[in-house]
């Protein structure tokens, strides 16, 4: 879906007003989409589409999934969430998983940015500069 610069302009101030210090408020994101739906302005159908995939991209870089070869201890995890936090300047929501086939390591995915410090993927590195 083409979308106009005003109507991108437009969802980018309206995200904005849904951020509370910094962070996404839900009861702000329903305000502001109530405010769209009843005033209907021009091009509402594209500042909405945009408004949701601004949206979705904050929670996403919101969000943490950590994997890691066995699993993490309290201290381990508290250790993890402080350097994150530090890492992005605002605290972030982990998810932890255990995954035997990482062999050893973990693997953390924020948003777009992935740090894979596991064995398995060593091995891969170390197979495709062999092959």
């Amino acid at each position: 879906m083409k979308i106009s610069k005003e109507a991108r302009r437009t969802s980018r101030q309206l995200f904005r007003v849904c951020l509370n210090n910094g962070s996404l408020d839900e009861s702000r994101v329903r305000a502001v989409v109530a405010h769209i739906a009843q005033s209907k302005p021009r091009g509402a159908l594209a500042i909405l589409s945009n408004l949701s995939n601004l949206i979705a991209a904050e929670i996403k870089n919101g969000r943490a999934n950590v994997e890691s070869a066995s699993p993490l201890d309290e201290a381990q995890r508290q250790t993890l969430a402080n350097s994150l936090s530090k890492q992005y300047g605002r605290s972030l929501s982990l998810e932890y998983s255990v995954n035997p086939d990482l062999l050893g390591g973990m693997r953390i995915q924020v948003g777009s940015d992935v740090w894979d410090g596991s064995v398995r993927a060593r091995l891969d590195q170390l197979a495709a500069a062999l092959a």
